[in-house]
């Protein structure tokens, strides 16, 4: 259980931080750099939620924030700490599972797609589509770090798998399709 009685600890004022081991790290380590993008997205799944409240959508999104929690604290902990005497907490492959039948479920209420969708829409899939593109950054520094350090693989599935799941709900917050915002190639070229 987490118990925080101060805010500010002063142990960051030189660039450094602690990782889940208790490692320090500057603040710039790709390993900080891959959770902080996952807070981030956090934070903008957050702003969804304003527009998505008591909605099937918004309960998906509650599920997931919770689960992103989980992932930073998986990726603020090197792999090779499974033998400590407190585990780490490692996201599972049943929270992927989840995330594939949500987008399955979903899926299955809207049309094909017959061109790429700009980002837009109604403001819940504006900000989904905006998660979804922290979420690609995110994914995109986690492969970086996993070429530089064993990462849990379920974590990296999870990312690449809740990128399509913003997707999706973007497309079923813009009433299941019908308010996408549809890409028009070479629309503005004369």
């Amino acid at each position: 259980m987490v118990k925080l009685d101060r805010i500010y600890t002063r142990g960051g004022d030189k660039g450094m931080t602690s990782l889940g081991n208790g490692e320090r790290v500057p603040k710039h380590d790709l390993r900080v750099e891959a959770y902080g993008a996952i807070d981030e997205a956090n934070a903008t799944i957050g702003l969804a939620r304003l527009h998505t409240a008591g909605s099937d959508l918004d309960a998906m999104l509650s599920r997931i924030q919770n689960d992103l929690f989980d992932l930073g604290a998986d990726l603020s902990t090197p792999e090779d700490e499974e033998g400590s005497r407190r585990p780490a907490l490692r996201i599972a492959q049943v929270q992927v599972d989840r995330l594939e039948a949500e987008i399955d479920a979903m899926n299955a209420r809207l049309a094909p797609l017959t061109s790429f969708i700009l980002p837009g829409g109604s403001p819940a899939a504006a900000y989904l589509h905006l998660a979804r593109t922290v979420i690609r950054r995110a994914e995109r520094l986690v492969t970086a770090l996993q070429d530089a350090e064993a990462i849990n693989p379920a974590a990296l599935a999870y990312i690449n798998r809740l990128s399509d799941h913003l997707f999706v709900a973007a497309r079923h917050a813009n009433q299941d399709g019908a308010g996408d915002v549809l890409w028009v190639p070479g629309l503005n070229r004369g």
